[in-house]
């Protein structure tokens, strides 16, 4: 996210302020908008963005609302016997932003609202997103061993989060591949170990494997009963790679079964125009043991800056879900004996940002995107032939 150094040349020190969620890294050449500073041996580092958003969706599952997505970052940084540790905390106001637990999100899945399973909408973040403690040592030329220990945090598994990811940064809606690739970042009670040797890092958590529940304002935990992997790559400063497994204990509270889940992704960043251009291309699939579907995600996502108060997006999403009536069994059973349990859904999102001004360190700006989306025939009747979605939105972050 950074490259500043605590406290002068420490490869300990600045390999943490490099970290984006957990132990997972952007590409170095980019960077994410934040406030840092330097004094007395400790770097500080402060970042925050909200929208305030509405949102429009056409066909029989569609729907409207006005709400506001937003989070903040903060973490400090000091030389400790040899190494360096970082303590770091991101919270959410989302709770009480995205009224009625929810947002719309046309062919979204995951978690619950009431007691039934989301469906065509997106579950808000809990108030204390990530709480960890980070420590990093070198133990001979060019190698590093990071110890990780979070209450909240984001254990080795997956590509960097999309609300700390480059390439998402002007894109506030989740991915509809969220809980096929990046979900774990809010996991409780996650447990690293790794060793970074030059441009390679091997990583192992233990965490655990629920999604948080409908309290959205506590601290959740429970046994470390899953666990994860991950080998990273940074071939150079605007590339990063990583491939990771892991089983995830029983992550829907409300199903059985647990998930095994494989990612891999490529990122690239390069400065451009006082910005970033930045690019993901991502991969996740998600077994589940119960029902023994072997459920696929593919995600190409970027951010192009242009003359610097200008930034397009894009994102497409090719996504197997076998959970789209999960909130209708009935309808679910009759689907499944007639069309088949998996449906294969395509998203196409292209949107435009534009900043209007800088305030006090709060950078502002207006855009929108649209989505359209592809589907087999047979879910066609409830969703209609061609469903779209419109977000409009202000933007504030914080910015230098």
């Amino acid at each position: 996210m950074s490259h500043m150094q605590m406290g002068g040349s420490n490869s300990a020190g600045s390999d943490l302020m490099d970290m984006a969620s957990g132990t997972s890294e952007n590409p170095q050449s980019g960077s994410l908008p934040m406030l840092m500073q330097t004094r007395a041996g400790w770097s500080f580092m402060l970042m925050g963005k909200a929208y305030v958003m509405d949102t429009q969706e056409t066909g029989p599952r569609g729907h409207d609302k006005f709400f506001a997505p937003n989070w903040g970052m903060f973490a400090a940084g000091h030389k400790l016997w040899g190494g360096s540790f970082q303590f770091d905390l991101m919270l959410s106001l989302e709770p009480a932003t995205v009224t009625d637990r929810s947002y719309p999100e046309l062919f979204q899945t995951g978690e619950t609202a009431y007691g039934k399973p989301l469906v065509d909408e997106q579950h808000p973040h809990n108030f204390i997103m990530a709480l960890g403690v980070h420590y990093a040592h070198p133990i001979v030329e060019n190698t590093i061993l990071e110890l990780y220990f979070a209450p909240v945090g984001d254990p080795a598994l997956g590509p960097v989060a999309f609300p700390h990811r480059a390439s998402a940064d002007e894109i506030p809606q989740a991915p509809l591949s969220h809980h096929w690739q990046d979900s774990t970042h809010i996991a409780d009670e996650v447990v690293t170990v790794g060793i970074k040797y030059e441009k390679v890092r091997l990583e192992a958590s233990g965490f655990y494997g629920s999604e948080p529940g409908e309290n959205r304002w506590i601290i959740q935990y429970g046994p470390i009963n899953s666990w994860s992997s991950r080998l990273s790559y940074f071939p150079s400063k605007n590339w990063s790679a990583q491939v990771s497994a892991g089983r995830l204990t029983r992550p829907e509270r409300e199903e059985p079964g647990d998930i095994i889940r494989a990612t891999a992704s490529i990122q690239y960043a390069r400065p451009m125009q006082g910005s970033d251009w930045a690019t993901s291309l991502i991969w996740g699939r998600n077994h589940d043991t119960f029902s023994q579907h072997n459920l696929n995600s593919y995600l190409l996502e970027s951010v192009a800056p242009w003359r610097r108060k200008n930034f397009f997006t894009g994102r497409i999403e090719l996504v197997n879900k076998d959970d789209l009536f999960s909130d209708q069994p009935i309808l679910e059973d009759q689907l499944d004996r007639t069309a088949g349990s998996t449906f294969r859904i395509g998203a196409y999102t292209a949107g435009y940002t534009r900043d209007i001004g800088t305030f006090e360190k709060i950078e502002t700006g207006i855009g929108a995107n649209f989505s359209a989306y592809s589907m087999p025939d047979a879910i066609k009747p409830y969703y209609g032939n061609h469903p779209v979605a419109v977000n409009v939105y202000l933007r504030l972050r914080l910015r230098p």
